[in-house]
């Protein structure tokens, strides 16, 4: 049977990638969606995009844009960046990209070009990093930079209460749009969480592998996931973004 599978936030973690790729035991006919922010934070994020262009080759990927990936993508093209991106995990993406060719950045550049702000399947199922502002949906929304910046689609989805109906006038119009949303971006380990948490009709993927968490891929047909090990023992001289 193929297996849609969807990868949450990885911040340069190539070894985790690598051994979570193992442990899922990734087949060609499985569908693999990536939700961004494959740059910042340990010392591959060069070697992961590279990892992730050859993967494509091979199998079915679909490219998420997450915040960092954009940071980085700006900075490649403008050389321009900010203090705060540096301090999390900017510095050790600039520092993997230095011992890249111009040919192979130029490759990536295309990568980064073609990631895609946000997907929905034929079940109604919506993919993207962060998150959505415009009640009509996706397509309505006013500003890229919400896919991949917003955190209030998550927060509306763990306050609202799992008792409300959605036939309730309170129950949050975003809420309705899709069967299932999966996203990144903000770890749940902010809510003291290890494992991919589902707060209404919304997935949380990140299980906070920039910092001391796991990195995960999670089965959205049956919801069984795997895990690598907790990221920092793969980088054991590394700090990651703590």
């Amino acid at each position: 049977m193929n297996r849609t599978l969807v990868i949450g936030d990885m911040h340069g973690a190539l070894k985790a990638l690598q051994q979570l790729i193992e442990r899922v035991k990734i087949i060609q006919n499985d569908t693999l969606i990536f939700l961004g922010d494959y740059v910042d934070g340990w010392s591959e994020s060069a070697q992961l995009v590279s990892f992730l262009i050859e993967l494509k080759k091979t199998n079915n990927c679909i490219f998420i844009r997450g915040n960092h990936d954009d940071l980085c993508y700006k900075w490649l093209t403008q050389k321009t960046y900010n203090p705060e991106w540096i301090q999390h995990g900017g510095q050790a993406t600039m520092d993997s990209y230095a011992k890249l060719s111009q040919e192979e950045i130029d490759i990536h550049l295309k990568f980064y070009r073609e990631l895609n702000n946000y997907h929905i399947d034929d079940q109604n199922r919506l993919f993207l990093h962060a998150g959505f502002s415009n009640l009509h949906g996706p397509h309505r929304e006013y500003f890229d930079e919400t896919f991949y910046w917003d955190r209030t689609l998550w927060e509306i989805a763990l306050a609202t209460d799992p008792k409300l109906k959605k036939t309730d006038i309170r129950y949050p119009k975003r809420l309705l749009l899709f069967d299932e949303i999966y996203i990144g971006h903000t770890p749940v380990s902010r809510i003291n969480q290890t494992t991919p948490t589902q707060a209404t009709c919304v997935w949380n993927i990140d299980t906070a592998a920039a910092f001391k968490g796991p990195l995960t891929a999670m089965d959205i047909n049956t919801k069984e996931f795997w895990q690598s090990d907790p990221v920092h023992l793969l980088y054991p001289d590394e700090n990651g973004r703590n």
